[in-house]
């Protein structure tokens, strides 16, 4: 029976540049990259070296923790860097494009006739296992746990996020096939959330074998991590697995086509994009053959992602693996003349510190600018009005920065991870980073409980 939940809590940010419901193929990219640094928990042993030449599919690197989880490349072409960091951390193992696409044969597969070990396997053996995450924290599952259920949230309510409807109207049975495969991963139910505010896709509405829930309200409403707390809240021992819907499409192309088939639709938004709109590309790809000649003069910030959740690209960087959206805003590298003391008719404000609130509806240019420095921890009940979980917020960062453990798991640490608390962070009085801190209680119980 399909479950209908409508939250009051959250925050939709009225920015410009949502992006036009119009496709656009802009060619293959001439490079693309698998970044670590996606996958939290990881700890990446190189496989491939420089000049080694690779396939679509053909394994990159593993985890020392885990050698059977592989992570392999997204198309053919040359390895023409290693990139490293502090400590020689791997940040990007980058490949130069060939000519044409070549492709590992991993043959294809009915999931309907395949047994749950032969499933794990080929996902295994393809880096197809990564494109699930499981909670508590938010990592790549363990391929000999089980979920209790796997949730598929289908609509995105971060500020001007993709149109799913839009981007997964074509794919019935590429979807049909992911959903085949996920029955085979859990004995527990498939969760399909749609938004309950808008008529149903076709894709979402014929697909068998799912419960399909109604989810309405404002932002984090789209988050997996809020839905599965209102159908089927985590704990310390019951894992729940999530995937996008979009890399569920990867894993049916795997099955039905027996290729690892990386190609996804992303949104190019933002309020510095001339022509915001939709582009047929791949995961991991160059973002420079999108925003070629696209994106106003000037001081930007280029992210994969959202505004809140997103990562800090160069403007030929590299699109992330979980990412269907590329946002383009100012830099925040200016001071405001007065600060809050002026009407601020043209700024967005969450508080009301502005009149811009009398005037409804209005789209707002927005840059990165923090507006103030850190201040001091206090408590203003605003991480409350955005976050639509039975969790106290700001009791829950206090215990992380004191790295109380008992604290941490009485007050929900298990069931958030960073994207469910960017909203408080968007709306903290005293410019608490809540999302960096998330993430390190995060490390904090794995290292504890491990």
């Amino acid at each position: 029976m399909s479950e209908v939940i409508k939250l009051k809590k959250g925050l939709n940010i009225p920015l410009k540049g949502k992006a036009e419901k119009v496709l656009v193929n802009p060619g293959p990219p001439g490079q693309y990259a698998v970044k670590p640094v996606d996958f939290p928990g990881i700890r990446p042993k190189m496989l491939v070296r420089v000049d080694d030449q690779v396939r679509a599919g053909t394994p990159l690197f593993f985890d020392k923790y885990n050698p059977d989880l592989f992570f392999t490349a997204p198309a053919s072409g040359r390895v023409v860097a290693v990139n490293r960091g502090e400590r020689r951390k791997i940040l990007e193992v980058v490949i130069k494009a060939g000519e044409k696409i070549e492709y590992e044969d991993f043959g294809k597969a009915d999931p309907g006739k395949t047994d749950r070990e032969e499933i794990v396997r080929r996902l295994l053996k393809s880096g197809l296992w990564p494109l699930l995450r499981q909670r508590p924290y938010g990592i790549i599952p363990k391929p000999d746990s089980r979920p209790r259920s796997i949730f598929i949230s289908g609509f995105d309510t971060a500020p001007l996020a993709p149109d799913f409807d839009f981007i997964m109207q074509d794919s019935a049975s590429e979807f049909q096939a992911g959903i085949d495969v996920l029955r085979r991963l859990t004995d527990g139910k498939i969760h399909l959330n749609v938004n309950g505010d808008y008529p149903v896709v076709d894709v979402y509405k014929k697909v068998s074998g799912v419960q399909l829930n109604y989810f309405s309200g404002p932002h984090p409403a789209g988050n997996p991590g809020v839905q599965i707390h209102h159908i089927d809240p985590v704990h310390k021992n019951g894992a729940v697995w999530y995937i996008g819907p979009q890399n569920l499409l990867v894993i049916g192309r795997l099955f039905l086509d027996g290729v690892v088939d990386f190609s996804r639709i992303v949104a190019l938004t933002g309020s510095e994009v001339i022509n915001p709109r939709y582009y047929r590309t791949m995961m991991g790809a160059s973002v420079d053959n999108i925003l070629r000649d696209n994106i106003k003069e000037g001081n930007l910030r280029y992210i994969s992602g959202n505004v809140l959740t997103g990562t800090r690209i160069p403007a030929k960087g590299f699109i992330g693996f979980y990412d269907s959206q590329i946002t383009v805003i100012p830099e925040g590298d200016h001071h405001r003349f007065l600060g809050w003391a002026v009407p601020g008719l043209d700024r967005f404000s969450a508080s009301r510190a502005f009149f811009s609130w009398l005037m409804p509806g209005r789209e707002y240019v927005s840059d990165t600018n923090y507006n103030g420095g850190p201040r001091a921890f206090v408590m203003t009940g605003e991480y409350e009005k955005v976050l639509p979980m039975d969790i106290i917020p700001q009791q829950l960062v206090k215990s992380i920065i004191v790295e109380d453990i008992d604290k941490m798991e009485n007050l929900g640490i298990y069931e958030v991870v960073e994207e469910d608390l960017a909203l408080c962070e968007y709306v903290c009085t005293s410019k608490t980073e809540v999302q960096t801190i998330i993430r390190q209680g995060i490390e904090l119980m794995i290292k504890e409980t491990s």
